[in-house]
């Protein structure tokens, strides 16, 4: 079952990542402009710079920096940010594992229709991890993630899998 989840995990970072394609040009002459703008505290380059330093193709892949923006960008309500901050909590990357933070800033995002923080926190929500287990508030997130993005199906395998797994 965990091999499962962290399969439909995977899933659900490859499907998103077409929402969330950065907007800051994809080469180096474009980066320095973006980090200008993030510098100065725009919210949606601090996010892009995060999104740049977690994906590697255009500067060395350096998952702390990416946290380091993604909070920049988090803290100010970038909502994309906030659900990426929650995976780089959940995973560990660039930063301390911490389940707790991770609902955290999931919650945020999940309350402004994220399908990638309703469907993590979801999970979160089944296991008992960073939360107290609760498949009820795992089920609404799951029917919530299914409503924005169309996708009942993959929700309906998520919750069958959660219940007979409990």
């Amino acid at each position: 079952m965990k091999r499962l989840q962290i399969i439909c995990f995977v899933f659900c970072l490859i499907t998103v990542q077409g929402v969330y394609a950065d907007t800051c040009p994809d080469e180096a002459e474009g980066l320095s402009m973006c980090l200008i703008q993030a510098q100065k505290g725009d919210a949606e380059a601090q996010y892009h710079l995060g999104w740049i330093y977690r994906q590697g193709k255009v500067v060395s892949q350096d998952y702390a920096e990416s946290v380091k923006w993604y909070k920049k960008a988090a803290r100010q309500g970038h909502v994309q940010a906030q659900a990426w901050l929650g995976v780089m909590y959940e995973l560990g990357w660039g930063i301390k594992e911490d389940n707790q933070l991770a609902a955290h800033w999931y919650r945020k995002a999940a309350n402004d229709d994220d399908t990638l923080a309703q469907l993590r926190l979801a999970s979160l929500y089944s296991q008992g991890k960073g939360v107290i287990k609760n498949l009820k508030e795992a089920e609404k997130l799951y029917l919530r993630f299914a409503s924005n993005d169309n996708l009942y199906e993959y929700a309906q395998r998520m919750m069958n899998e959660m219940y007979v797994e409990n």
